[in-house]
């Protein structure tokens, strides 16, 4: 019997090397694809949609906030992967009643890679995951890195809302040498269009999620930031935290 402990705190006991695995987190779940995993996935949300080739063939559980228990119970896996963000603090409760569940909590680059190596170890596929780490050190260490502009990084729209400090985002937009214009702010402050002017972007970016921002918002916001570069970025590549980040840059 093997036992671990999650970075919340939940201990869980596995026999053996899992076999029927449920993700509820996309960045994961495209993780645990990475890792070979394939053939032992049996469940994840419809916001699981990368690899799109074989996601498209798993069962579908519900969304990451809206989680069909009773379809989980059907399934019976013998190991879950949630996220204390993404997943709500219900449902975690509910199926670690019932199942072990091993739950990430992700701010930062680091957290990412000890749970691309804990989820390594816990599906016997420690190799396989310190390989993804390395290629992902490398990438970063190879990263180039932008101006330091001021910029104002936007993932929702009615209301307007972007990334404070304490998020994966705005770690990744300090790799990349930008200061983020909300860092002192909560993790997703909400803002009118005047609280806005007064960062005093220079850079704008619109994240294709979980907003899917098109041309027509950028339109919409030079109106108000005349002399802001606004630009559609890729949303994945700065909030996926799983094995995606082997290809982190500068998508904008």
């Amino acid at each position: 019997m093997y036992k671990y402990t999650d970075p919340i705190g939940h201990e869980i006991l596995l026999p053996e090397q899992p076999k029927r695995i449920i993700s509820l987190v996309p960045s994961q779940t495209e993780l645990l694809f990475d890792l070979g995993l394939e053939e032992f996935i049996v469940g994840l949300t419809h916001f699981c949609i990368h690899p799109k080739e074989k996601t498209k063939f798993k069962t579908k559980i519900g969304g990451t906030k809206t989680i069909n228990i009773e379809r989980i119970k059907q399934l019976n896996p013998d190991l879950i992967l949630a996220n204390k963000e993404e997943n709500t603090k219900e449902a975690i409760e509910l199926l670690s009643a019932q199942f072990p569940v091993w739950t990430s909590d992700i701010h930062h680059l680091d957290d990412a890679l000890a749970m691309i190596k804990a989820v390594g170890e816990l599906t016997w596929k420690t190799n396989e995951a310190n390989i993804i780490c390395n290629d992902i050190r490398n990438t970063f260490n190879l990263l180039k890195r932008c101006p330091p502009l001021n910029t104002l990084y936007l993932i929702w729209k009615e209301p307007w809302m972007s990334v404070g400090k304490d998020t994966f985002i705005h770690d990744m937009l300090q790799r990349l040498g930008l200061r983020n214009c909300c860092e002192n702010m909560n993790r997703y402050p909400i803002l009118s269009i005047a609280e806005m002017q007064q960062t005093d972007a220079e850079l704008i970016l619109l994240s294709s999620e979980p907003y899917p921002f098109k041309d027509k918002h950028i339109k919409e916001l030079q109106e108000h930031f005349p002399k802001a570069e606004i630009l559609l970025c890729d949303g994945e590549m700065f909030s996926w935290y799983g094995s995606r980040l082997v290809h982190f840059k500068n998508t904008f």
